[in-house]
């Protein structure tokens, strides 16, 4: 095997593993749990309305299948990444400025959001190649 071949199948993983823990946790869970109490004490702690919590499902669902699905145009894929990279800086400011700093799970969507930038630059990786 080239060391291409090896550069390859190594974006390719990254790719998979990251995009799929991005399609689970960000598309299945909040379209199975949305409605949940945790789910609504959750937004309303962080003093989002209740609306907000809706409509980020909507876009969370729709972004992830816009990451996994195979005949999305690359103009939605990014828009997809950018709202999701949005979303997660956005969520580690909000736990921040309510929970404090020093609480771990503030921390919890900066972390998400490096698993986003591994699947956005293998995406990136892959498709220059092809």
């Amino acid at each position: 095997m080239t060391t291409h071949q090896t550069s390859s199948k190594k974006s390719k993983i990254a790719y998979w593993i990251s995009t799929i823990f991005i399609f689970l946790f960000e598309g299945v869970m909040p379209a199975l749990t949305f409605n949940t109490p945790l789910a609504i004490e959750g937004i309303s702690h962080l003093g989002y309305p209740d609306y907000f919590r809706i409509m980020l499902t909507v876009f969370n669902v729709l972004g992830a299948l816009g990451l996994v699905l195979p005949n999305i145009p690359a103009r939605f894929k990014e828009w997809a990444y950018t709202g999701f990279g949005i979303v997660f800086i956005s969520a580690f400011v909000s736990h921040g400025s309510v929970d404090g700093w020093t609480n771990p799970m503030t921390f919890f969507p900066a972390v998400v959001f490096l698993i986003l930038i591994i699947s956005y630059l293998s995406y990136h990786k892959l498709n220059k190649k092809n």
